[in-house]
Parts: C-alpha cells; structure tokens; sequence
C-alpha cells in the first residue's frame, strides 16, 4: 500500500473517531466533499494546505495520520 492510501485510511479511521461525516469534515476544511472523499480512498495527493485543513477539521495532529 502506498503513502497515499495509507493517509487515506489514516484520515477516515480518525474521521469515524470523530463521529462526523466526509460532508461534516469537507465543509469545516473548506474544499468540496467529493475531493475529501477522494482523499480518503487514496484517489488524491493533497496539497500541504489541504493536508493541514483536514488535521485542523479533524482536531488531531498531523503526525496521527501521516504514515512516515
């Protein structure tokens, strides 16, 4: 599995935490559901500033998520 799948699953496992829904988390970060969806599957290699909204969405720290 690549980083980029890894993060996904890393994202959605933090974002069921959470208890929130892919909307919930799209609209707080600021970016469109079906891009954070995306993200989730690993189809998307967000950028540093969508990477940092999502941690921000979430209430976590980056390194709970990022698989390196």
């Amino acid at each position: 599995m690549g980083s980029q799948q890894q993060f996904g699953q890393n994202i959605k496992s933090a974002r069921n935490k959470t208890g929130l829904t892919q909307q919930q988390i799209a609209d707080k970060a600021k970016m469109h559901v079906n891009y954070y969806a995306r993200i989730e599957r690993g189809g998307e290699n967000p950028s540093y500033e969508a990477l940092e909204k999502i941690v921000k969405a979430l209430g976590i720290k980056s390194s709970e998520v990022l698989p390196f």
